[in-house]
């Protein structure tokens, strides 16, 4: 005991690591193996420093540690060091271990933890119960007795987790410290990262939060550590290939039956998140496209605004003014009645001189489109449920507007903004069994901690009706052109009243 609270192994992951385990003891299961992997004691030297950076400081930041990597590189090996240390070295802390699924955390993670412990120096110090591991009864009456300490809360806890309830997630504080581990994390909805947060509102100087996975995603909160949160979370990114101790074999045959480009190959051996997810309706290459591509200026080109209102929380009213190829401003506005948004839809038609306004009818929308018709100004309402005008190719409006756009972004230019992107890779592509394509709700969203694609929805509802150009409209274009959208997304033949 002396030896293990000692600061040089419960400060020191790595230290305690090599100490605890029987590395190349004959007669052991680690008779072949000398110690963690390179990638592995990089880790654990990370959360040493940050220790030593920390030195007792109660205010100090959470570490947090995120990494994403191919398969079969030790990481479930890595979450049950990880948890032991803990275990051990911080007396009545609170362990909590999450995966995916409760597939994965029963039969996987939770079998190499229990694997792990059993082959621990102290392995004797705790009982194993289902999906939780507890001082035993000697050792808690040891500690309560001699160092006046409470152990109701010493424990390491499997925990499932419930999209539907992510409240039910929460609920964990302790000055004795927290660590959280998310295993394949990337499949762990927006909602429970959010709920955890709470976990680490205590000071106190033993606070982690870890997660690692295969980058299976390209959107959600794992997928954001490594993009727009990276300035809260240290990152490492592993290629499986540069793993010792690894089958080389394996992983070159993926990259030659799916191809170096293959979202196998990103997700399975780089460690890279894959460009577009499979059953992403926009993948990210084509917004970090049109966010590069330099606008282009079009004067024959009608100007439209789409309009996507909203009211209560964190949604936002989106006005987006497009022309032709050139989404020219995205104006936001949260909070706002009826009245108000009208108003803010009014300045911006006296600004800029539209050809068509679009306007989400559905909710508050309805109120602003009747005001504004009342008012005499030039829109059309677009009910998103309606049906699509290729109907075997689209489930509803909404679908096939969101069509139109992606086809749009091809050639189209946007603003560089993060929470644009966002909107626009979230929503999943819904087929049914016929194959006509659905877009994903907004309800299913937000049911995945997802926020409500609001900037998208704007720029989408811009779709939703031809618009002639300008030399169509003042008789300079050839009447013989077929009917359609151009790729700037105007008509080239008629305008929609």
């Amino acid at each position: 005991m002396a030896r293990l609270w000692s600061p040089t192994l419960k400060d020191d992951p790595l230290a305690f690591v090599l100490y605890t385990f029987p590395w190349g003891q004959a007669g052991t299961p680690l008779e072949h193996f000398p110690g963690p992997r390179k990638w592995q004691r990089q880790i654990l030297g990370d959360l040493r420093d940050h220790i030593k950076a920390n030195n007792g400081k109660v205010d100090f930041d959470t570490a947090r540690l995120a990494i994403a990597s191919g398969r079969g590189i030790g990481k479930s090996a890595l979450v049950s060091w990880l948890t032991i240390w803990m275990l051990s070295s911080r007396i009545g802390s609170t362990t909590i271990v999450s995966a995916n699924s409760e597939a994965q955390l029963r039969s996987v993670t939770w079998a190499e933890i229990t694997k792990w412990l059993a082959m621990s120096l102290n392995s004797h110090w705790f009982e194993i119960a289902a999906t939780r591991i507890m001082p035993a009864k000697w050792l808690t009456e040891l500690v309560e007795r001699d160092l006046k300490k409470g152990t109701r809360y010493w424990s390491v806890e499997g925990r499932l987790w419930s999209e539907e309830n992510p409240d039910a997630y929460a609920g964990v504080h302790n000055f004795d410290g927290v660590m959280l581990i998310f295993d394949e994390a990337s499949g762990i909805p927006d909602s429970i990262w959010s709920v955890s947060d709470g976990f680490f509102t205590e000071n106190t100087p033993h606070r982690f939060h870890l997660a690692f996975s295969n980058p299976r995603r390209n959107t959600g909160y794992f997928y954001e550590t490594f993009h727009s949160k990276r300035a809260f979370w240290t990152t490492r990114v592993i290629d499986a290939r540069d793993v010792e101790g690894t089958d080389k074999n394996l992983y070159q045959r993926i990259i030659d039956e799916y191809g170096p480009d293959s979202y196998q190959a990103s997700v399975e051996v780089y460690g890279n998140f894959p460009s577009e997810g499979d059953d992403q309706f926009i993948g990210s290459n084509l917004v970090d496209d049109a966010m590069k591509r330099p606008p282009v200026k079009d004067d024959s080109a009608p100007i439209v605004i789409g309009v996507d209102p909203a009211r209560f929380g964190a949604d936002a009213t989106v006005i987006a003014i497009r022309r032709g190829r050139d989404i020219l401003e995205l104006r936001r506005h949260r909070g706002a009645d009826t009245m108000e948004v009208a108003g803010y839809v009014i300045d911006a038609i006296e600004q800029f001189k539209p050809a068509l306004v679009c306007i989400d009818e559905g909710g508050l929308g309805a109120g602003v489109v009747d005001r504004l018709k009342e008012q005499r100004y030039k829109i059309r309402g677009v009910n998103f449920g309606n049906k699509a005008k290729n109907q075997i190719m689209w489930g509803n409006k909404r679908a096939e507007m969101w069509g139109a756009m992606r086809d749009w972004l091809r050639t189209g230019h946007i603003p560089t903004d993060r929470f644009l992107k966002t909107d626009l890779i979230s929503p999943r592509t819904k087929p049914d069994s016929k194959g006509t394509l659905f877009l994903e709700s907004k309800k299913d969203m937000k049911s995945r901690g997802l926020a409500s694609p609001d900037a998208a929805d704007a720029i989408a509802v811009t779709f939703a009706f031809p618009v002639a150009s300008q030399d169509f409209r003042q008789g300079r274009v050839d009447r013989r052109s077929s009917s359609g959208y151009s790729p700037a997304g105007v008509s080239t033949s008629w305008m929609g009243s």
